[in-house]
């Protein structure tokens, strides 16, 4: 996992900390297996592995659900009857216009965004919800995933369940700029969790996009263009202090401050956020996500 996917967990911890809610988050290792060239195993061992990044985030196991779709469609019979549902009322003719499926397509790529739909109805959940049927779902998701929950949004009704609410976080670059897609195999594209204090350096240094002019006085001439800066972008994601951020937009905008000093900004930003992260997975045990993996009812009553 990059830095990026931090983002939507990070609300959503927020979330949770602030309004006391239930929280069940998918795993889509079915997804992997049938866009990847992987087995079933290894989708299922990253997936786990990703959990233990997730629960790094500081979930609280006693309101807190994470599943795996290959684990847990063979467990619910609730779960699949929602899928099967949503199957029925959503055609071939609008997944192929949303998501741009061909003839060559296998079939379980087709029938999939029926399975990231269902988590967003309680009654997949009957174990947590009581089996009700009423209670309505937020999704906080990155922008990427908006077509299955509009698709989502759509069938709702036609099912019979309320439609869930979204709360999108923004676009989060590549380091190389706001037109390059991040890449899990390219390791310059993006931060990872995994990565040293001096591989963000190198990284950031080396590979993260500029705003800034070619030369140092044509700089502080002109300033920084901080709306195409990588390292402000991700600033304006982690960075907590809002006058600090105002602050540095406009000292870069107009040149008192450089390229290689706004950089460092994102460094010492990013380095002890990434080495907290990295403390914090460490004591994550097996164990412990294996309790929050396990179909329970959780510390809530419906």
């Amino acid at each position: 996992m990059h830095v990026g996917h931090l983002i939507p967990f990070i609300f959503t911890k927020w979330l949770q900390d602030v309004f006391n809610v239930p929280l069940v988050i998918q795993m889509t290792d079915d997804e992997k297996y049938l866009w990847k060239d992987l087995t079933q195993e290894q989708c299922r061992r990253f997936a786990v592995e990703n959990a233990k990044d997730i629960i790094a985030c500081g979930f609280d196991v006693n309101k807190t659900f994470i599943f795996s779709d290959l684990d847990y469609m063979g467990l619910s019979s609730s779960f699949y009857k929602n899928v099967v549902k949503i199957q029925k009322h959503v055609t071939f003719n609008q997944v192929k216009g949303i998501f741009g499926f061909t003839d060559s397509d296998c079939i379980g790529k087709i029938s999939f965004p029926a399975i990231q739909a269902a988590p967003s109805f309680s009654s997949s959940f009957p174990q947590i919800f009581n089996g009700r049927t009423d209670l309505q779902c937020l999704i906080p998701c990155a922008i990427d995933q908006d077509p299955y929950f509009r698709m989502t949004r759509d069938v709702a009704p036609r099912v019979g369940y309320p439609k869930p609410a979204l709360l999108h976080s923004t676009f989060f670059p590549a380091l190389q700029g706001a037109q390059t897609k991040m890449s899990a195999s390219d390791p310059n594209s993006s931060i990872f969790l995994t990565d040293t204090a001096k591989q963000i350096k190198t990284k950031i240094n080396k590979h993260a996009f500029s705003g800034g002019k070619d030369t140092i006085e044509e700089h502080r001439k002109y300033g920084g263009n901080p709306d195409v800066d990588v390292s402000f972008m991700y600033l304006t994601f982690f960075l907590e202090d809002d006058e600090q951020l105002e602050k540095i937009r406009q000292d870069y905008s107009s040149g008192a401050l450089l390229t290689g000093e706004l950089k460092k900004c994102l460094i010492e930003t990013l380095q002890p956020m990434i080495a907290a992260h990295q403390e914090r997975r460490k004591q994550v045990t097996d164990d412990l996500v294996k309790q929050f993996m396990t179909p329970r009812k959780l510390d809530f009553d419906f």
